[in-house]
């Protein structure tokens, strides 16, 4: 298999089970199908997060057992049997919270190990380029997904099919992953011998104080943010009398071609100054969101600036990440950004719950506001010490 080949396939594959991901975007109204709230949504997802943390403090010795794209294929057939779960449920009960914990374990794998195994296959100064298209390809697939459930249902089949074809469809990648793992292993540039990433303490800590550890925590601030508009934005577009089929379909359109259009130059010489002026488009989308109404024009608007101020900004994060690392820890570097990722991700939808229940869907936007302007902040920061350097 040829080099490019092998990017193009790894990338389809990354493409079909992102997809899967999107879906969680769709608990709420699947929920309610059988009754469930956004508290439940968000305590399955915290379920999620859990085992997801787990899995990536344990990665290392399933890594060593079997391999990174033999792990990464398993995760597949892991988030296949918890969509199937999903998609065949009819009650809350302790089915559901199992495939909340199978969805975090198949996540936690495939997303710490594919950019893992990405860099073992890229030279330093392309890093940003490759993390950049690898996230087009992730946005594409998680953001189109709930566009599709949305189609669906409009056409009748229910919101149940989405996840059962989701499932098939990673199921797909999983076969693809599994037959790269040859071309993987001839294509690799990498010196350092990567596939036992095992994680401990002490590794954590030396991890810690590097200067990954200020992109770490803005990628969990970026996420909690993301978790707090996308998750529960169902339930926003019900409350004002929208089609939030248009915000993800408007939100990934504008991630694909502001990364695409900007993959070969991303961040340029000043990254953290790139960020930190992206942020401050990403808490102006979310301060439209307080205002805008009922108006599908605004609506879009505030997708397409999320769009710009999140996803352009979230693969430099990354790759900064990435870059700060020591090389002999690159790997256990990417496993603590995706803990922190998963943590705001899924652990933070199980706060976002308790406060749409409670409060209402306003108060948690002015939560995402305010966290979205520390991360802000954060950036902003970083770009005055590294100019004074």
């Amino acid at each position: 298999m040829t080099r490019r080949t092998l990017f193009i396939a790894y990338y389809f594959a990354i493409f079909l089970q992102a997809g899967t991901y999107g879906l969680t975007f769709l608990l709420p109204p699947l929920f309610a199908t059988f009754g469930g709230t956004e508290t439940d949504v968000g305590f399955v997802l915290g379920i999620t997060a859990i085992s997801t943390i787990i899995t990536i403090l344990w990665l290392g010795h399933l890594t060593a057992c079997l391999g990174q794209m033999q792990t990464i294929a398993i995760s597949s057939v892991l988030i296949t049997v918890a969509l199937f779960i999903f998609g065949m449920a009819d009650s809350l009960d302790g089915v559901i919270y199992a495939a909340g914990a199978l969805l975090g374990v198949g996540w936690g794998l495939y997303y710490v190990l594919t950019p893992v195994v990405l860099t073992q296959l890229i030279a330093a100064t392309e890093r940003v380029r490759a993390f950049t298209l690898l996230s087009v390809f992730v946005m594409a697939g998680f953001g189109l997904s709930p566009v599709l459930g949305g189609s669906l249902v409009k056409l009748g089949y229910g919101i149940e099919f989405a996840f059962i074809l989701l499932g098939l469809l990673c199921l797909i990648s999983g076969g693809i992953f599994w037959m790269l793992k040859g071309a993987v292993a001839t294509h690799s540039i990498t010196s350092i011998k990567q596939e036992n990433s095992e994680l401990s303490i002490s590794i954590t800590l030396q991890v810690l104080r590097t200067k990954a550890l200020r992109p770490i925590i803005m990628v969990w601030l970026g996420a909690s943010v993301f978790a707090a508009v996308a998750n529960f934005q169902t339930v926003y577009a019900g409350l004002r009398g929208l089609d939030y089929s248009w915000y993800f379909l408007a939100y990934t359109i504008t991630v694909v071609i502001c990364r695409m259009v900007l993959a070969e130059f991303i961040g340029g010489r000043a990254p953290y100054g790139v960020i930190a002026a992206l942020l401050a488009v990403m808490t102006a989308s979310i301060l439209l969101l307080l205002v805008l109404g009922d108006s599908s024009a605004l609506y879009v608007l505030a997708a397409v600036l999320f769009g710009i101020g999140y996803g352009v900004s979230y693969p430099i994060v990354k790759a900064m990440g990435a870059n700060d690392a020591t090389p002999e820890i690159m790997s256990q570097t990417l496993q603590i950004f995706g803990v922190a990722y998963f943590i705001g991700v899924f652990g933070f939808p199980f706060i976002a719950g308790w406060i749409i229940n409670s409060f209402g869907m306003t108060p948690l936007l002015y939560v995402a506001a305010i966290m979205a302007t520390i991360e802000c902040l954060a950036a902003l920061l970083r770009y005055q010490n590294d100019r004074r350097q």
